[in-house]
């Protein structure tokens, strides 16, 4: 087109539809054709389509809590996964006799992938409709196609049944494993602790107010047992004041002999030889027997001293001296005979008991409040241990209370599962035999092939015309030759004679 600018009327678009006729009718029945044959001879695809509708479990919510809590749309690609498998396809293929054909060009593998592709597992697109799901199968025959949609429908529900199966069932097995291992650490804490108790016991911290209350009660003990003592040794010093008493007068006449001894000591030392001699003639006897007897015998052993000798002879001074000590005896006899002597002696004798057992006593006392005492000294680092053993016991055994619950929870989700009370997929809508082709859809396809061939011709007419560069009218050539046009000689058409 040489005049870009020019305005084009009605008169024009004719005329360059009449110059371009061909560039119109050849592509549009070109593609008209080529519509048609393949409307003729395309292979006629079938689509089977099965709805299947999510039910929610039969038992409440409420009362039974399933383990499956994942979304739909992730266990649908899960189980799409495992039903598309090569494996299970392998196996419709075969059950079916499918792509027979197809499988003399191509491998297992690539025919496992188009069966992949002729499968359509779709959701529905507003979130409110989330409870089905529709499964297809696009085949040449009608009725495998029908049969593989059953036969796929089928195994999406059993694979369903068997995934929800075998989650509740691992989630069973995984809380029972960790209930058993909680299980054993809760009983090697709990002996654990008990041992500590029984190895500590006494010095635990709720013991401590028992130990003080202990420690009190022995402090006061001990406060009773030094004053008995205090008091029993005051009495012992009194007792022995009273015997002290009456055992006086014994030593003050005793003492009074004792000049007399000196004196004989002095007379012996003037006449030692001549005494020697009388001694080494005639000793003084020893007495034996009664307090009367002994009197009588030494009475009458000094008659006859004092008949032969003098009063300062040795003989006589010691027969003398031992009556003295006989009178002396007699006197010691006598008081330690006195009835008041010997209840004092008892008395001294219990009260001497009295003390060792307060002694005693007083002993134990002091080794029980030694031992409280460290009691209750040990008990802050009881105390922490303690602590620290009874939180991770207490923390174990509310893990093994929660371990429990869950563990019977996913036990009943078990039970519910293997009843088939969860969640399943139920068929609403069975494959049917489909009645018409899926593709390719005549009505459809003939309209774009219209559609494609009308605008295929206008548009090679007008790219054709963009690339005309002769002149068709006076503008044209006034454009292009920069001359005006004086005159032009307007087409001269035969007409067919009637």
């Amino acid at each position: 087109m040489i005049n870009a600018a020019q305005s084009y009327h009605m008169d024009d678009y004719i005329e360059i539809m009449r110059r371009r006729i061909w560039y119109l009718v050849i592509p549009f029945v070109l593609i008209i054709l080529g519509t048609v044959l393949f409307v003729i001879f395309a292979p006629r695809l079938y689509k089977a389509t099965t709805l299947v509708l999510v039910s929610p479990q039969q038992v409440p919510e409420a009362f039974v809590h399933s383990t499956v809590t994942t979304k739909i749309e992730e266990r649908l690609a899960s189980i799409a996964q495992e039903v598309m498998s090569r494996t299970r396809l392998e196996r419709v293929i075969a059950e079916f006799h499918l792509y027979q054909k197809e499988s003399r060009n191509l491998s297992k593998e690539e025919i496992v992938e188009k069966m992949q592709k002729d499968i359509k597992v779709e959701l529905p697109t507003k979130r409110d409709e989330k409870g089905f799901f529709t499964i297809s199968y696009i085949g040449t025959d009608p009725t495998v196609v029908t049969s593989v949609t059953n036969r796929l429908t089928s195994l999406f529900i059993e694979e369903n049944l068997l995934i929800r199966e075998k989650q509740a069932t691992g989630t069973t097995e995984f809380l029972t494993s960790e209930l058993t291992t909680t299980k054993t650490k809760l009983d090697q804490l709990e002996a654990a602790l008990s041992q500590y108790k029984r190895q500590h016991m006494g010095e635990l911290p709720e013991q401590r107010d028992t130990n003080l209350r202990i420690l009190e009660q022995i402090q006061l003990q001990s406060q009773r047992v030094g004053e008995n003592l205090r008091a029993a040794q005051d009495r012992k010093l009194y007792i022995q004041k009273q015997l002290s008493d009456l055992e006086l007068p014994i030593s003050a006449s005793g003492g009074g002999g004792t000049p007399a001894g000196k004196e004989t000591r002095v007379s012996s030392g003037r006449s030692s030889a001549s005494s020697t001699a009388l001694s080494n003639s005639s000793p003084v006897p020893e007495v034996a027997g009664s307090y009367e007897s002994q009197k009588d015998a030494q009475n009458r052993q000094l008659d006859e001293l004092t008949s032969k000798y003098t009063d300062s002879h040795p003989d006589v001074i010691a027969a003398k001296k031992k009556l003295a000590e006989l009178e002396k005896k007699k006197e010691t006899y006598n008081v330690k005979n006195d009835p008041r002597h010997k209840e004092l002696r008892n008395q001294l004798t219990i009260n001497d008991i009295e003390i060792k057992r307060f002694r005693s006593e007083e002993a134990q006392i002091s080794s029980q409040m030694n031992h409280y005492r460290g009691r209750i000294e040990n008990v802050p680092s009881r105390e922490q241990e303690m602590a620290s053993l009874v939180r991770e016991y207490q923390n174990t055994k509310e893990t093994h209370e929660l371990l429990m619950k869950k563990s019977q929870d996913a036990q009943q989700a078990e039970n519910l599962e293997r009843r088939q009370k969860g969640e399943q997929f139920r068929v609403i809508d069975p494959a049917r035999l489909p009645e018409k082709p899926f593709s390719p859809d005549i009505p459809k396809v003939l309209l774009i092939g219209l559609a494609l061939s009308i605008g295929c011709s206008f548009g090679l007419a007008f790219i054709r015309e963009q690339m005309d560069r002769s002149f068709h009218d006076a503008g044209d050539a006034e454009v292009t030759l920069g001359l005006r046009v004086l005159a032009t000689i307007p087409k001269i058409e035969e007409k067919t004679a009637a």
